[in-house]
């Protein structure tokens, strides 16, 4: 619960809980706050057990008495800009938004504002109280899609569980250089770069990272493909499909030098040359509504850009079929 501003609680340790960890005890009696906030307010002294500073790992024991009573974590640095905002779906404890591209998720070195989290403090400012700003997932400044923000500490940690027990299903559209014969799964482990500290690389040590994809719509030169995430690294559509030599349109990060199939039309190459950001937007959002169970889904239809560069792609296409190049 939370009073004058504050997120307080009291409970006594049952029968059941006696002799575990604290924060794991905290956590089967606050389940709507994350394991890691709650680690975070046993160190600070904002959980206390009889009214004592313990450690996460102490043991508690039966009748003692958990006490919270924290600072909401606002994030005051952040300014509420009024941002238009392509809603989706909104309630209390959910906004599902279709990002357009170009448009960076979260305050950052070179992006102080102008920002998804500054359009979201305007739009919603309860979520200046929750971990940065209720963004529990991000799509990269260019690429294009669904997305959810959380609107209540309840909808955090549920969103936050699902994206770790990966039952958050999350569908995206790409266009990737190279004809494909048919889907595949890639399953190697992703981490930062070893030279290049900006970018992603597929690294033996990095961590777990599974990408499926199928083909939707074969092309003379490219392929667009649906993609399923199981895991949620840092530009791991666009490092996957590049370490499979088959980079997104347009990527410019790790899509190398733009490369022209054989008979490519003025059009054509006028169309590859202007789609600047990778071919990728996030389609489709399944998950668990944090307050019903449910399973919620919601679907944004490829933008327009993505929808010229393929339509120039298939009457490139038909230009092959009526000409000999």
């Amino acid at each position: 619960m939370s009073s004058d501003n504050r997120i307080t609680a009291s409970f006594l340790v049952p029968p059941e809980l006696s002799d575990r960890r604290l924060d794991q005890a905290a956590a089967d009696l606050m389940p709507e706050h994350s394991r890691s906030r709650l680690q975070n307010w046993i160190k600070s002294g904002a959980l206390l057990v009889n009214g004592e500073k313990r450690r996460p790992r102490d043991k508690v024991m039966l009748d003692d008495r958990l006490e919270l009573d924290a600072e909401p974590e606002a994030q005051v640095s952040w300014q509420a800009e009024e941002i238009t905002l392509d809603i989706v779906y909104e309630d209390e404890h959910l906004l599902v938004i279709n990002k357009p591209a170009g448009l960076v998720v979260h305050p950052a070195a070179g992006h102080a504002d102008g920002t998804l989290v500054n359009a979201l403090l305007n739009y919603a400012p309860e979520v200046e109280n929750l971990p940065r700003a209720g963004i529990v997932h991000r799509l990269d400044k260019d690429t294009s899609g669904v997305m959810v923000a959380a609107r209540s500490l309840v909808a955090h940690t549920s969103l936050v569980d699902q994206l770790q027990t990966r039952t958050m299903g999350r569908e995206y559209d790409a266009v990737v250089v190279g004809t494909l014969t048919g889907g595949a799964t890639v399953d190697a482990p992703i981490s930062r770069h070893p030279r290049e500290r900006k970018k992603m690389a597929v690294v033996p040590s990095g961590k777990s990272a599974v990408t499926h994809y199928r083909l939707v719509e074969r092309f003379a030169a490219h392929t667009h493909v649906r993609c399923k995430l199981e895991s949620g690294r840092t530009h791991q559509i666009r490092v996957h499909m590049a370490h499979v030599k088959h980079p997104l349109v347009g990527d410019p990060m790790y899509g190398g030098r733009l490369r022209l199939p054989k008979g490519t039309t003025e059009e054509l190459r006028e169309a590859l040359a202007a789609f600047n950001r990778q071919a990728l937007h996030a389609r489709q959002l399944t998950l668990e509504h944090p307050e019903t169970g449910e399973t919620v889904s919601w679907e944004v239809p490829v933008p327009e850009d993505m929808v010229e560069l393929m339509a120039a792609l298939r009457k490139h296409v038909q230009d092959l079929e009526n000409h000999d190049f």
